[in-house]
């Protein structure tokens, strides 16, 4: 099993910056790849970043590629997201997840557990 507890989350003016953390706990998490997604009012869950494992390289949906980081630290077994340049269209809940294996990391049915998420608002 594995718990996933997301931080971080806030009000930002546009040109902001927020980073989100993830604190995950349970067996084998460092073997796990991870993701971010967003879910907007009114809008399906998005693919926002996701990082493999051990984690040197993150992978990033267009719309925040160049704006935002994720990394990870296995030793302190959290997730980050670092996210510049915020716009108001990146007001969202944002998910972290994580999984085993798979393709890729924009599929969220193949995330096998998730965060509670945690609010970010961007005003214009």
């Amino acid at each position: 099993q594995v718990q996933l507890v997301e931080s971080g989350g806030g009000l930002v003016q546009a040109g902001g910056s927020l980073r989100l953390s993830c604190a995950a706990s349970g067996r084998t998490v460092s073997s796990y790849r991870m993701g971010w997604f967003r879910q907007a009012p009114g809008k399906e869950r998005e693919f926002v970043a996701g990082i493999s494992n051990p984690g040197s390289i993150g992978n990033y949906a267009d719309s925040v590629k160049g704006r935002f980081t994720i990394s990870r630290d296995n030793a302190k077994i959290t997730v980050s997201l670092q996210m510049n340049g915020l716009t108001p269209e990146d007001g969202a809940i944002y998910y972290c997840a994580a999984k085993i294996g798979g393709r890729g990391f924009d599929r969220d049915y193949e995330y096998a557990y998730w965060g509670q998420g945690t609010q970010v608002t961007v005003s214009s």
